[in-house]
């Protein structure tokens, strides 16, 4: 049986009831301390999930560790939210949120700006192109490409400007640079602090918060909506 869409309690319901066959899980060992730190993923988050976190952890553990708890804690919101989705539109949503930053490796990165390095390597290796078109828009990138001179490059993808975009702007801005949660306004100073006043990514969350902020709420209140609980600073 497909299901389109679910509710969290739904989905418990259906499984308790047997209406569903049973399903094996699958386990991604998403490391972080505290609460969590093994994320179950059923199996309606399936095999792009499974291939996204083998490429991130390939990429980024070693190489980039502290980006790499970032993504394995934007990955733990995604899939916080992901009975809002469709089985293969949460499997995408997790998979995107995974390898939205790996364009961060030196080794990928041509143009200087990730979520277009991240989003050609991806292509290169046959993942979907929609998968790659999250990535390439992720966090209201677009903002970020004007100030670089990147605009026509990153028209090869379109933002697609859905729920399940929103969520993946949501999980990565309410997610810290070491995998935490928490709220939009303090990771928006976070990051100006981080990189200072002078700074263009500094110039870019200001330009971008607005819109970030806006998908930020549309995302919380769908959450509450279907009676998800999600955890903020």
């Amino acid at each position: 049986m497909r299901i389109a869409r679910w509710t969290l309690r739904s989905w418990r319901m259906l499984c308790e009831s047997r209406v569903l066959p049973p399903v094996r899980c699958c386990y991604l060992s998403l490391s972080a301390s505290g609460v969590g730190a093994l994320t179950r993923y059923s199996a309606v988050v399936g095999s792009m999930a499974r291939q996204a976190e083998q490429v991130a952890r390939e990429l980024l553990q070693d190489e980039l560790p502290r980006r790499w708890e970032h993504v394995q804690g934007v990955a733990r919101r995604a899939a916080m939210a992901s009975p809002l989705f469709s089985v293969d539109d949460a499997d995408l949503l997790v998979a995107a949120a995974l390898l939205h930053d790996i364009g961060y490796v030196d080794r990928l990165s041509t143009a200087r700006f990730h979520p277009l390095d991240g989003a050609r390597y991806l292509r290169a290796q046959g993942f979907p192109r929609r998968l790659c078109a999250l990535v390439a828009h992720h966090s209201c990138a677009y903002r970020e490409a004007e100030l670089r001179g990147l605009t026509a490059d990153l028209a090869e993808w379109v933002d697609e400007a859905s729920d399940l975009r929103d969520v993946l702007w949501w999980a990565d801005m309410t997610t810290t640079p070491n995998g935490k949660p928490t709220n939009i306004d303090d990771r928006i100073e976070e990051i100006q602090k981080r990189y200072g006043p002078e700074d263009l990514v500094t110039f870019f969350i200001r330009q971008a918060k607005p819109e970030l902020v806006g998908a930020v709420v549309r995302t919380e209140e769908r959450l509450q909506a279907a009676g998800i609980g999600y955890t903020a600073k």
